[in-house]
């Protein structure tokens, strides 16, 4: 039983490390790393949050992400814009070109949910959501 799910664990994680890879190839000319993506898509989700929201988030110091968001900022991805409630604060914005590699990114989850609904019956996917659900839920 162990061996057999090792396996198709194995294929399921090449499945997603090639569609991840499909999209990066995309992003490929804009020099990221699967971090800085994984940031860029933590950002569009959270809409604008500051550092310290995006380190929480992230479970990570502020300085390690400032470090990572500030390179975001020098290659043209994100841009910071002082809050208007508090100006010692400044939120995170991705620029056009942030939003345009997280479409890419979008579509490498898509392409994984098409090929899983596409082998899966209704059913099954709703079953696969479920246990996905249950496999990342995060304990507090």
């Amino acid at each position: 039983m162990e061996n057999d799910l090792k396996e198709k664990m194995v294929k399921f994680t090449r499945l997603i490390s090639a569609a991840e890879e499909n999209a990066k190839e995309q992003c490929e000319k804009q020099d990221l790393t699967t971090t800085q993506l994984n940031y860029l898509e933590i950002i569009g989700e959270l809409v604008n949050p500051t550092i310290t929201e995006l380190a929480s988030v992230m479970g990570l110091t502020k300085p390690s992400v400032t470090i990572v968001v500030d390179r975001l900022i020098s290659k043209g991805f994100v841009r910071k814009v002082h809050s208007d409630i508090d100006k010692r604060s400044s939120h995170l914005h991705l620029t056009e070109l942030g939003e345009q590699i997280n479409k890419w990114h979008d579509y490498a989850h898509d392409y994984m949910i098409n090929l899983i609904a596409g082998k899966l019956d209704k059913n099954e996917v709703k079953l696969f959501s479920q246990l996905l659900g249950k496999i990342t839920e995060t304990k507090k």
